[in-house]
């Protein structure tokens, strides 16, 4: 299944009667309540809205990085909560290139629903009606299961791979702040030496997600293999990495994964090599 969904499929599936969750992820770094603020003024009618800091993200130990994931039995709880029943399909969107909806399209994916899609170009590429009511959940009938997150790369795998260089690591950040330029976010600037540099920007052609052909190539010409189990996808904080694993998706390259710590659990420790 094509991991992205067009604005006119949706609509259709909306007018059809069919059960779907859509869920507004809009979030804005620097001011985390403004996402909730825009859904408040519009949204896609009859979505519900899903938060990055308090849906997506666990809880930050000052070492764990700036958006960890949460436990297992924290996210089934949440999902619950949020009535994603493993059956239902869910539809994301956001209006920032789609990389908050690819953080909750991975970690559903991650911990079985396989049902998820991303709206591709996000509420600017919706011309149905616009929303003004804010939906509450309808929590699950009962308490989800918690499944552990398939494809999560934890820091000790990657400490190691500085040494074996089995795994291709690539960081999903803007050019400069992989070198260590313009880092706002973050104490430290630099990156994880030996990670290539893919921006996820580079996986749009405007608003939207490029061809299937042109990621595949692009994405084989940057590791120089299609063998995706070796590839670590991060960023700064787990958020745009996601962008870059669906795009993979997209480009029917299946099987990378996520060190979702990032670069800010990694430059949380000192000793830890920087390269610039």
């Amino acid at each position: 299944m094509n991991p992205l969904i067009t604005a006119n499929q949706l609509e259709e599936i909306i007018n059809s009667g069919e059960d779907v969750l859509i869920c507004d992820c809009r979030f804005d770094l620097a001011k985390p309540e403004a996402g909730k603020a825009a859904y408040l003024e519009n949204h896609i009618p009859g979505a519900i809205y899903v938060d990055l800091d308090h849906d997506l993200s666990g809880q930050k130990s000052g070492k764990n990085g700036r958006h960890p994931l949460p436990l297992p039995e924290d996210w089934a709880k949440t999902k619950t909560r949020l009535g994603m029943d493993n059956n239902t399909l869910v539809v994301a969107y956001d209006n920032q290139g789609s990389i908050f909806a690819s953080r909750l399209w991975w970690m559903l994916k991650a911990t079985g629903h396989a049902n998820v899609r991303v709206l591709d170009g996000g509420l600017d590429a919706w011309s149905g009606p616009i929303g003004k009511t804010p939906r509450q959940p309808i929590a699950c009938s009962r308490l989800l299961d918690p499944m552990p997150y398939v494809g999560l790369v934890l820091l000790e795998e990657v400490l190691e791979n500085l040494q074996t260089h089995q795994n291709k690591i690539v960081d999903a950040r803007a050019n400069d702040r992989f070198h260590g330029e313009n880092e706002t976010l973050d104490p430290i600037g630099g990156h994880i030496p030996g990670a290539l540099n893919h921006c996820y920007k580079e996986n749009l052609s405007g608003k939207l997600f490029k061809t299937r052909e042109q990621l595949y190539q692009e994405f084989v010409n940057l590791l120089g293999t299609t063998k995706t189990a070796e590839v670590i996808h991060q960023c700064g904080s787990g958020v745009t990495a996601c962008h870059n694993l669906l795009a993979m998706e997209v480009a029917g390259l299946k099987g990378a994964r996520l060190y979702a710590g990032s670069w800010s659990e990694w430059c949380a420790d000192p000793s830890r090599p920087v390269e610039r």
